[in-house]
């Protein structure tokens, strides 16, 4: 491999590590404790929780439908850098204002929060497109995989220091845990940001045949969407991945977003919760690059049904537990398939797609991922105050909730167990 292909493999793969940092520090760890504990003060648990699980749908519904609209823009202007930067630096903004909101002020924190992550989800439709432009057909699983692989390493790094600055305030200057955790988003933004710059600097795209106004590109945008969406029907195969991806990713998603606050709900230390998050990370990092290796070996399609298979059981598990030390078993054995199976699932679908059309696909791609994104939360909260409403204590209706995220993993394996990849 060239050294030109090496810095743009490099530079690809850092941009996670880059906005991992949001994903670990914010959405999964200080956000969801913040968010119950500072600024939904005083309420009930379960309320709470149906608040959280709003402002995951909300950012996911926004950017859901955005979605297919910027893929197809970014192909026609050949631009995919430039959108990924736009929405990075929303991104960061989003993030770094958070550390502003006072005590008891949800519904400005569910703003920026949406804000946040509709710049997170946003910026990885492009990132995702530019895949097939720095790794081969034969590369694209170690490639997506290494990807991953430092998104973990990278965002457990910084949220390890940010665990830190909310152990021993002092240690920074700090008054206490809550100034900790404001400065930790300041600390994220920085980090985004910092790191965003090799992708930038490394990863060539190709130009332009000729350059485009906002408004063609926009009307071209509209034109292939409506286009692809009429050719899916005859794409079987994607079809039927992205249906299957659409069930099983959601209950992904779910678990990433979710699992902090369903402990809090238990009543489990916060201090514990964050500490196995952060346990997740470490053991993430060396699972995730050797799903890559494993894909090759026994195939794409192979080693997602493996992790589909283990989430299935964690999500019983998760039902069921009852102390810190189970969230911890939980922990590492998520940390083992969570890349893993993110990882197989991009790589599977760049060997699906027409690669001249990778951001419009991948658009789509990442339009089912924030749909179920959708579901998913609301799910939890739903069934959450349903069980509640019906007289069963919080922890009880939270895990009837947990629970049902089974039927997401069995009826996506089923499906995906229909999709031929010779077929396509």
């Amino acid at each position: 491999m060239s050294q030109p292909d090496r810095r743009a493999i490099w530079g690809w793969s850092l941009y996670d590590w880059a906005n991992s940092a949001f994903a670990t520090t914010v959405m999964a760890g200080f956000f969801p404790v913040f968010f119950k504990q500072f600024w939904s003060t005083g309420l009930d648990p379960t309320l709470s929780t149906a608040r959280l699980a709003v402002a995951n749908s909300l950012a996911g519904l926004v950017i859901a439908l955005l979605a297919p609209f910027l893929g197809a823009m970014a192909d026609h202007g050949s631009a995919k850098k430039k959108f990924l930067l736009g929405f990075a630096l929303l991104g960061m903004a989003g993030t770094m204002s958070l550390s502003l909101v006072g005590q008891g002020l949800w519904p400005a924190a569910v703003m920026l929060f949406v804000l946040a992550s509709v710049g997170f989800s946003g910026g990885n439709i492009f990132y995702d497109a530019l895949l097939p432009q720095v790794a081969s057909k034969r590369q694209v699983d170690r490639v997506s995989a290494l990807g991953f692989a430092l998104g973990y390493l990278g965002g457990g790094l910084l949220f390890a220091l940010n665990v830190l600055m909310t152990r021993q305030p002092a240690w920074f200057g700090l008054p206490d845990a809550a100034a900790a955790v404001k400065v930790s988003f300041l600390t994220v933004g920085i980090w985004w940001g910092l790191f965003t710059v090799p992708l930038l600097l490394w990863v060539r795209e190709p130009s332009a045949s000729r350059p485009a106004s906002p408004f063609r590109l926009i009307r071209a945008g509209y034109s292939q969407v409506l286009s692809t969406l009429r050719e899916l029907r005859h794409f079987r195969t994607i079809f039927l991945f992205l249906l299957a991806y659409w069930l099983y990713i959601d209950g992904v998603y779910t678990v990433i977003r979710m699992a902090v606050d369903y402990g809090l709900s238990l009543g489990l230390a916060s201090g514990d919760l964050i500490l196995a998050l952060l346990l997740t990370q470490f053991v993430g990092f060396p699972a995730a690059l050797a799903f890559g290796f494993l894909g090759t070996r026994i195939g794409t399609r192979r080693a997602i049904f493996l992790a589909l298979g283990v989430y299935l059981g964690v999500t019983l598990w998760a039902s069921l537990m009852r102390t810190s030390l189970e969230f911890f078993g939980l922990a590492v054995t998520i940390g083992l398939v969570q890349g893993g199976i993110q990882a197989m699932s991009r790589a599977y679908y760049v060997k699906l797609i027409p690669r001249e059309r990778a951001a419009e696909f991948f658009g789509f791609y990442n339009m089912v991922g924030k749909f179920a994104a959708i579901i998913g939360p609301l799910f939890i909260g739903g069934v959450g105050l349903t069980f509640r409403a019906l007289g069963y204590s919080s922890s009880l209706s939270a895990r009837f909730g947990v629970a049902s995220i089974v039927l997401l993993f069995i009826a996506g394996g089923w499906l995906l167990s229909r999709v031929r990849e010779t077929g396509g």
